[in-house]
C-alpha cells in the first residue's frame, strides 16, 4: 500500500484518525519520501484527497515542522484557493513553520493579511499564531507586524481577545509593551469574568 493510499478517503473513512496516524508515522520516521508524495498531492484533483493529504502535512508540522518546512510555497498558494479548507488548512500548515521558513513567509505578509481579512475563525486564528511567530524572528520584522497584531486585538469580536493577545505575547517587546497592555486593558470591559481572568493573566506576565 503506497503513502497516498492510507489517508482517510481511501480508507473510506471520514474521521481524521487515518491522517493522524500516518503523520505520526512520518515524522518519527522522517520519511521524506513519503511526505513528499503527499504533498504532491496538495494539487489533486480531488478535493477530498487535498484535505486530507494538507492535514497529513500540519500534523506533521505540530510533531517535526522541518519536515515540512519545504513545502511552505505550496502553503501559501492554499491561501488563494477558493476551496475555505484549503486555506485555512494552508494557514495552519505555516504557522507551524513560521519561524522555520519565515523568510518565506514574510515576504507574502500582505497575502497572509488578506486570508484572514476574508477567511474562516480558524483561518484567522492560525494566521496569528503565523503573524506573532514572524514577529519573533527578526526586529524588523516586528516592527512591521506588531502594528497589526494590535489593531487586530484592538478590533477583534470580545471572546477571540484571550487566546489571541496569549498567541501575541511572546512577540511583545519593550516598544511595544504598553500600547500591548492599554488595548487588553480596554478589552476588559466587553469579556467575561473567566476571559478577563486571562487577559490579566497575560497582562500580568507582560510586566
Amino acid at each position: 500500500m503506497s503513502v497516498l493510499e492510507r489517508i482517510a478517503y481511501y480508507q473510506n473513512r471520514r474521521d481524521e484518525v487515518p491522517n493522524q496516524e500516518l503523520a505520526r508515522e512520518l515524522a518519527e520516521t522522517r520519511d521524506a519520501a513519503g511526505i513528499q508524495d503527499i504533498a504532491e498531492n496538495l494539487r489533486h484533483k480531488n478535493p477530498q484527497i487535498q484535505s486530507d493529504c494538507l492535514k497529513v502535512l500540519y500534523e506533521i508540522g505540530y510533531l517535526a515542522p522541518e519536515l515540512i518546512a519545504g513545502y511552505a510555497s505550496d502553503f501559501l498558494k492554499l491561501l488563494r484557493s477558493r476551496n475555505n479548507r484549503l486555506v485555512w488548512g494552508g494557514m495552519i500548515a505555516l504557522s507551524t513553520i513560521a519561524e522555520i521558513a519565515a523568510d518565506e513567509i514574510y515576504a507574502h505578509l500582505a497575502d497572509l493579511q488578506k486570508a484572514m481579512q476574508h477567511g474562516s475563525v480558524i483561518t484567522v486564528d492560525a494566521g496569528i499564531m503565523t503573524l506573532a511567530k514572524l514577529a519573533c524572528t527578526h526586529d524588523e520584522r516586528r516592527t512591521t507586524i506588531l502594528p497589526i497584531l494590535l489593531e487586530h486585538l484592538r478590533t477583534c469580536r470580545p471572546k477571540d481577545v484571550p487566546q489571541h493577545a496569549e498567541k501575541i505575547l511572546p512577540a511583545v517587546d519593550s516598544e511595544n509593551r504598553s500600547a500591548f497592555i492599554a488595548i487588553l486593558e480596554t478589552r476588559l470591559e466587553d469579556i467575561s469574568a473567566a476571559q478577563a481572568a486571562r487577559i490579566r493573566k497575560v497582562i500580568k506576565s507582560c510586566r
